[in-house]
């Protein structure tokens, strides 16, 4: 049988201290919150690996959850405050959501997909997790009518910068996220000054794609 707390006391130590992260609060909420009730119970023994790991089940769009070394360096570099307002985009089955959840105000999990979105309502309940709620919609236009956002994640990567999303953070307000196509990709953070975006690239990362935030084809003639 899994140790489960000790695995997860090994992701924390051997994956996201390692990686340059040092927020302690952060670092507190991934040590406390038990990663294995965000998967099916299957693969719950794949919680802690440093993989993106596949949460959809069979004959759906795939799913993966982001590697914790790649969420926690984009929750750190997002400076997620006390009483802000956050946005968890594709949070599929509620760990970003839940870690989002120890940091912030208060959390809504956007997710579209019906069965993770019920998935991630059950974990946060499971895991006493009341600042936080999921709502089911399309993630590449947010939610307007909740905004505006202090802070935006996105569970995966965008091949382009996500213009609907960005147009609901609040002044002052940051969205992080991993920004490239196939295996090259950034960890990016967007800042919106007085209505003004700017971004910048921050490490080096990759992360699943996720869906409705591809670049437009062009045709060929």
């Amino acid at each position: 049988m899994t140790d489960f707390a000790a695995a997860r006391r090994m992701m924390v130590d051997g994956q996201v201290r390692t990686a340059d992260v040092t927020d302690p609060r952060l670092i507190a909420a991934m040590l406390e919150l038990p990663r294995e009730r965000f998967f099916p119970e299957d693969k719950a023994a794949l919680a802690y690996l440093d993989l993106d790991i596949t949460v959809s089940e069979p004959g759906r769009p795939v799913r993966r959850l982001l590697k914790p070394m790649v969420l926690a360096k984009l929750i750190q570099v997002a400076g997620v405050g006390e009483g802000e307002r956050a946005l968890d985009v594709g949070c599929a089955t509620g760990y970003s959501t839940a870690v989002l959840a120890r940091l912030a105000g208060s959390v809504i999990g956007l997710e579209q997909d019906a069965t993770l979105a019920r998935q991630a309502a059950d974990a946060l309940n499971a895991s006493d997790v009341s600042s936080a709620r999921i709502v089911t919609g399309t993630l590449a236009e947010g939610c307007p009518a909740e905004g505006p956002f202090d802070v935006i994640l996105l569970q995966g990567t965008t091949e382009v910068p996500p213009q609907a999303l960005l147009a609901q953070l609040a002044d002052g307000g940051r969205l992080v996220c991993v920004l490239g196509e196939g295996p090259v990709g950034k960890g990016m953070i967007y800042s919106n000054s007085g209505g003004r975006i700017s971004g910048r690239a921050v490490f080096d990362a990759t992360a699943a794609p996720l869906p409705g935030f591809a670049k437009p084809r062009e045709f060929a003639f």
